[in-house]
């Protein structure tokens, strides 16, 4: 619903409400991010994504439906890498919309830093930068 109207809002509104307040990053970015400042990079995907077009080395899978309690670290359930408020936080899914609204949940958490990957995964593999293949059946 809008703040001030009352009137319901289209998912397009709301995403792009949502994405405004991001700072959202690149592929690009989002690898330096990693590699420079110690950036998590947490890939939401489901698991039917993952084994057909791989992962990305060293990101943190956690699925959408768990991923507030895995890295709010005033939860029982968070991860061990969940250590603080001002972890910066990528998240990517498979193309970048869940994502930004994942995002947006974690820094209604307070992990204020919580950003989001332009394009997803798949503008990762189609930048060039590093994908585990799924595993063979």
């Amino acid at each position: 619903m809008d703040a001030v109207t009352g009137a319901p809002r289209s998912i397009d509104q709301v995403l792009a409400a949502v994405r405004a307040r991001l700072d959202r990053v690149t592929p690009r970015q989002a690898d330096a991010a990693v590699r420079e400042e110690g950036a998590l990079l947490v890939d939401i995907r489901y698991a039917a994504l993952r084994e057909r077009d791989g992962t990305v080395p060293g990101a943190l899978v956690v699925e959408r439906n768990e991923l507030e309690w895995r890295l709010d670290p005033q939860c029982d359930h968070r991860l061990p890498e969940a250590v603080h408020h001002g972890l910066r936080v990528i998240v990517l899914c498979n193309e970048g919309y869940a994502s930004s609204l994942a995002a947006a949940s974690l820094r209604e958490l307070g992990l204020h830093r919580a950003t989001d990957m332009v394009g997803g995964f798949q503008a990762w593999a189609a930048a060039g930068l590093p994908v585990e293949p799924p595993a063979p059946e």
